[in-house]
């Protein structure tokens, strides 16, 4: 038995909904948290920030989930010099054999993989891959990226990577164990604004960074009730019975990078409020009388509408995270950015202040001619044209092959992974237990203090060329 587990048994935690999938929060509400000293006194066996893979000539690639996300990374990664698709995986047959009618006429021939909900399996355990890309309902995504680093690939898995504490430190020692990448592929770290201010940040345009805001408020009501058209099995749905903040890799990544948390800062501890479910249910409740489907669900209690948590860094700085996918309000990732000489935001529009005045669009104009990264002067127009999200799911999946193929570290690595997705089950145990606080453990190990921030340069990479 490993450390992790170890601690987790003699602590009497290991049963807790904040560590194994099969039980809730509300079950252990009153019993104490997971001490941050775990993850402080853990010994890392490898650190992984800053890891460079040995190069990669041809990413031979495999990927897992063809029904929402996965078709659209099909397209992206085709159209990436240097990659073969040789692989496609997907419970149900038909959309396996739909992505591999999508690439007729490429230079990509995918065997597939379908019909148990363990194919999966036989396609990590191939020789011939480099890289599992996975897009699958979230139980899956620890498992999948786990057996896929164990079978010698690097991982590459859609937000969130994991759903509890401990599907983020199997993710953590795997990675450190196998020397594999695990990537979250957090598309929104490749947003154009948020890159912008990333440069702008480490330029000192904003001087001492001291507090910044990320969000996901997204009306999502009427998708996850759909039955026909939403997600299969209603697994998005049934993920609402948690309460908590359900969904925060999409604003804390981009921030996160920004502070320079895992290199440099740390998160400290977070407290999480919820309000009430004022919809869901009562959605589910007028369901049920037209529609019998619906019985179980409308008995049911979800999340609340809007969970706001609060997280305090290690060096004194404060950050905002929310979350909110019923109330019909206008689509939001907050992404302020708040410094001791500047001040940006992204909703609803992007500005950009230095003193008490927002700047006038001449001045916005220069600004971006100054920090426009050089990853948007290279792939940024070609990304608008293939798309995915206005561009940057383009420019995330370039960025991840890129590296690969010229040996250079990832700008996400499986702490980013772990930490951003451990937000969901500490914000549940705070909002159980009346916003308490609660520590967040530190998955580098210590090492927070001396791993180094992400580039955003080219330096050393930049070569790989897109196929139009």
């Amino acid at each position: 038995m490993n450390r992790r587990r170890e601690f987790l048994k003699t602590t009497g935690l290991a049963g807790l909904g904040l560590f194994g999938a099969g039980s809730t929060l509300a079950e252990s509400m009153k019993v104490l948290p997971l001490e941050a000293s775990f993850g402080a006194s853990r010994i890392q066996s490898f650190n992984m920030s800053g890891f460079a893979a040995p190069k990669l000539d041809v990413v031979r690639v495999g990927i897992v989930g063809l029904g929402n996300r996965g078709p659209g990374a099909v397209d992206r990664l085709s159209k990436i010099d240097g990659v073969e698709i040789k692989a496609l995986c997907d419970l149900l047959p038909e959309r396996a054999e739909k992505a591999k009618k999508s690439l007729e006429g490429s230079i990509h021939r995918p065997d597939l993989y379908s019909g148990s909900p363990f194919a999966w399996k036989k396609m990590c355990e191939r020789p011939d891959l480099d890289l599992i890309y996975i897009t699958t309902p979230w139980e899956w995504h620890t498992p999948m990226a786990v057996y896929a680093m164990e079978s010698g690939k690097h991982a590459a898995v859609e937000v969130p990577a994991a759903r509890t504490l401990d599907d983020c430190w199997q993710l953590v020692e795997t990675s450190e164990r196998t020397k594999k990448h695990c990537m979250q592929l957090e598309n929104c770290c490749y947003d154009f604004f948020e890159l912008m201010t990333l440069k702008m940040t480490r330029e000192g345009f904003f001087g001492e960074v001291v507090h910044v805001e990320g969000a996901y408020i997204h009306d999502l009501m009427f998708l996850n009730f759909d039955k026909d058209k939403g997600y299969q099995g209603m697994w998005r749905l049934e993920e609402n019975f948690r309460n908590g903040n359900l969904y925060p890799t999409h604003g804390l990544g981009p921030i996160s990078q920004i502070l320079n948390i895992n290199r440099g800062d740390q998160m400290d501890y977070l407290t999480s409020l919820s309000t009430q479910d004022f919809q869901m249910q009562k959605k589910a409740q007028e369901l049920a009388e037209q529609d019998s489907f619906w019985n179980s669900y409308a008995a049911k209690t979800y999340r609340g509408n809007m969970n706001t948590t609060v997280v305090k860094t290690k060096k004194g700085k404060s950050i905002v995270i929310q979350h909110d996918v019923t109330s019909p309000r206008p689509y939001s990732r907050l992404h302020v950015v708040s410094g001791t000489e500047g001040y940006a935001q992204k909703y609803p529009e992007q500005k950009v202040a230095k003193g008490h005045s927002w700047m006038k669009e001449e001045e916005m104009m220069a600004l971006k001619e100054k920090y426009t990264p050089e990853i948007v002067q290279k792939v940024g127009e070609l990304a608008k044209q293939i798309g995915g999200h206005g561009g940057m799911d383009f420019m995330m999946d370039w960025r991840l092959i890129d590296c690969l193929r010229n040996g250079l570290a990832l700008d996400q690595d499986v702490y980013d992974a772990a930490l951003w997705s451990c937000i969901t089950p500490m914000s549940e145990w705070s909002v159980a237990n009346r916003s308490n606080s609660i520590d967040i453990p530190d998955f580098t190990g210590g090492h927070w203090k001396t791993n180094k921030p992400v580039e955003i340069t080219l330096k050393g990479g930049g070569t790989t060329k897109v196929r139009v």
